[in-house]
């Protein structure tokens, strides 16, 4: 069996990292699978669904290294969906009902007053031709609930969440078609997932109960429902919903305007909820091959935005100047190398070439001691181990050693308490800048 999996985002806003994040599952279980990822385009709201997020969702997968194997719109399915609706209506799985959205949320009120679940009483399924032609003439439009065949009692085994089983009689009938004719997600869903052969359902816990009513309509359309796995939501790291406040950005918005490495976000989003550390990875194939379902908890995950800050920074900081280059402008190797164990976003690289090519403006709390040291600055072309003899040279002259030595000198050379390496750094700032910074000057 080839495995077949989906991500199925709606192109009504931006990505963020909670629908990310199942995309991301799906896909690394499909490449450890060597199996199938399908990018389907869940665009029946035709209202709400713009090209824009459709562009954009494919900007942030290719980003973040998600690739699709096959993609699809489900605006262009409606006459297969079409034909099931009449397949449904004629064996009298699909029923007409005609209650407002108040008229619902009174009777919900008034079960649960009475202590009672509030699942649906199907008075629909009572109503008089004389009731429907009434409720017609009002303006009213029929929405359309999918019968349940109940008392029963759906039972898998989850990959995640292990033996579930869900009692259908504590379950509404669900709508299927709203007033206006257009389909709620799940029976497009479930007729795309029978048609393209999807072997495994990976999604979010609160869809857990949707996946048992989804169950019986596999069923009745006559398919087999496939596998299921159900991760833990993400919150904040308190426990909090997602919101901006608690770091959940879209995607683009972590790509453009936080600066973040789009490995950082992948590394973060396939371990958090899993038994494994959050660690950096310099490449995709460690978290490929170490994906399991039987890593995954059933706590919430708890994202906290100081990990991908971390992550980030150690992801810089392992990432060789081969699998950077073509992303650096007129950074060379041994200018990366020596800047990126000071680096939290790649843009901090303006900083420090700041600190190289100046001007800085140095810092000389005592200016008798700094001049000292012009004379003992080795002489010729300054190189990674001219530091080193320059730095010996004083303490041998001045008496002056550890902390006391090093400081005033990075101090008056860079402007800055701290920074790379001052050995590596030397050579790269050059004598005459060396000299003019320890003569006080801007340079």
């Amino acid at each position: 069996m080839t495995v077949k999996v989906r991500f199925a985002p709606s192109p009504t806003g931006k990505l963020h990292v909670g629908n990310i994040r199942a995309a991301l599952v799906n896909w690394l279980f499909a490449q450890q699978q060597q199996g199938v990822f399908i990018l389907r385009i869940d665009d029946t709201d035709k209202a709400r669904s713009k090209q824009e997020y459709v562009d954009a969702i494919h900007t942030d997968l290719k980003w973040l290294g998600i690739n699709w194997d096959d993609t699809f719109r489900q605006s262009d399915r409606f006459d297969r969906y079409k034909a099931v609706v009449a397949e449904l209506k004629d064996a009298g799985r699909l029923y007409p009902c005609y209650e407002t959205a108040e008229e619902l949320d009174m009777k919900r009120k008034i079960q649960m007053g009475q202590g009672k679940p509030p699942v649906y009483d199907r008075a629909a399924l009572a109503l008089s031709a004389d009731e429907v032609a009434a409720f017609e003439a009002e303006g009213r439009t029929a929405h359309w609930r999918f019968k349940l065949d109940v008392p029963a009692r759906i039972d898998w085994k989850d990959l995640i969440r292990g033996d579930v089983s869900i009692d259908l009689a504590s379950v509404s009938d669900p709508i299927l078609i709203r007033g206006d004719g257009s389909f709620l997600y799940t029976l497009p869903s479930v007729i795309d997932d029978i048609d393209y052969g999807i072997t495994h359902i990976v999604r979010g816990e609160d869809h857990v109960t949707n996946s048992a009513v989804q169950v019986q309509l596999f069923e009745v359309i006559g398919g087999k429902a496939p596998e299921m796995a159900h991760f833990a939501l993400l919150t904040g790291k308190g426990g909090e919903g997602l919101s901006k406040r608690h770091g959940a950005m879209s995607i683009e918005e972590y790509r453009v305007e936080a600066g973040l490495e789009a490995m950082s976000i992948v590394s973060l989003l396939a371990r958090v909820g899993t038994s494994e550390p959050i660690e950096g990875f310099a490449e995709v194939k460690e978290l490929i091959e170490g994906f399991d379902f039987g890593k995954f908890g059933r706590s919430t995950a708890k994202l906290d935005p100081a990990d991908l800050d971390m992550l980030n920074a150690k992801i810089l900081h392992a990432t060789p100047y081969s699998m950077i280059e073509d992303r650096l402008d007129g950074v060379d190797e041994t200018l990366w190398n020596t800047i990126r164990p000071n680096l939290k976003k790649l843009s901090d690289i303006a900083e420090w070439r700041m600190m190289i090519d100046g001007p800085v403006t140095p810092i000389i709390e005592d200016a008798d001691h700094i001049a000292k040291t012009i004379s003992l600055l080795p002489e010729g072309k300054l190189t990674t181990d001219s530091w080193k003899e320059w730095t010996d040279s004083i303490k041998a002259e001045t008496g002056v050693k550890g902390k006391g030595l090093f400081m005033p000198l990075r101090h008056a050379l860079t402007g800055q308490k701290h920074g790379p390496d001052m050995a590596s750094l030397l050579p790269l700032i050059g004598r005459d800048k060396v000299i003019a910074r320890l003569e006080g000057k801007s340079a």
